[in-house]
């Protein structure tokens, strides 16, 4: 591992995820430049998951949603294959909906019957009323599907919502792990903290799973030879990586 954090072996990205960067990139959903994030902080990329609203990018994204899902439940034997698919509000809706159809063209017996649920922002007061749409929670196994994760609030809402609804999340699948600390008030201040995935898998016991990391994004612009966009992400991770 190098100063900065990040594993510098070399390694050969799998096909999927090269595949979903490559869409990432021609699409402009995964882009270059200087953003600033809720947090506060200064970032060297952006990932909107929003930019998947065509056909042929919500096939990608819903293949490597898939193909993470399906590598995460063949390496984590303790996590039951889930009984729902659950996108939050609003970004994670169309994410758990055209992943459980990739899911079920994958292997149509194993989740052929597994269902999608996702949350009002606002309760419905009339018609079937209530704060989720689809099929109800109580007693499933549930798995949560979601773009970005920073500090984690978005996660502890939904962990709630799940066990207020008498279900049990037993996985986060998020597009992209950004390895970064949680934000603080200090927020560059050199202190070790852990990443918001790391947070919700210490106090919740939720094993997490990410279809890309920062490690992945590096590593696919090293092979292309981008190296002015690499020192960049090399600079932010050495300030923000997280200690877990």
């Amino acid at each position: 591992m190098s100063p900065d954090g990040i594993n510098n072996h070399g390694a050969s990205i799998p096909g999927f995820k090269r595949e979903f960067l490559h869409s990432c990139l021609s699409a402009k959903v995964l882009t270059f430049g200087t953003y600033t994030l809720k947090s506060g902080r200064q970032s060297p990329y952006f990932f909107n998951a929003g930019s998947f609203h065509d056909a042929n990018l919500l096939s990608a994204i819903a293949t490597a949603y898939a193909h993470t899902i399906v590598n995460f439940l063949d390496t984590n034997h303790q996590v039951p294959c889930p009984d729902t698919l659950f996108g939050p509000a609003y970004k994670g809706i169309p994410l758990a909906c055209c992943t459980l159809l990739e899911l079920r063209r994958i292997d149509p017996i194993k989740w052929g019957k597994v269902k999608y649920t996702f949350n009002r922002k606002e309760k419905k007061e009339h018609g079937e009323g209530g704060g989720l749409v689809g099929a109800g929670l109580r007693d499933a196994n549930v798995l949560v599907i979601d773009d970005v994760i920073t500090a984690g609030t978005a996660m502890r809402e939904t962990i709630e919502i799940v066990k207020r609804e008498g279900g049990k999340v037993v996985g986060f699948v998020v597009a992209v792990d950004r390895m970064e600390k949680i934000p603080s008030a200090t927020d560059d201040d050199g202190v070790p903290r852990p990443s918001a995935m790391g947070q919700i898998r210490k106090e919740y016991g939720v094993p997490t799973a990410s279809i890309v990391t920062l490690e992945d994004l590096i590593e696919l612009l090293r092979q292309n030879g981008d190296e002015t966009d690499i020192d960049r992400l090399k600079d932010y991770s050495r300030r923000y990586l997280a200690s877990d």
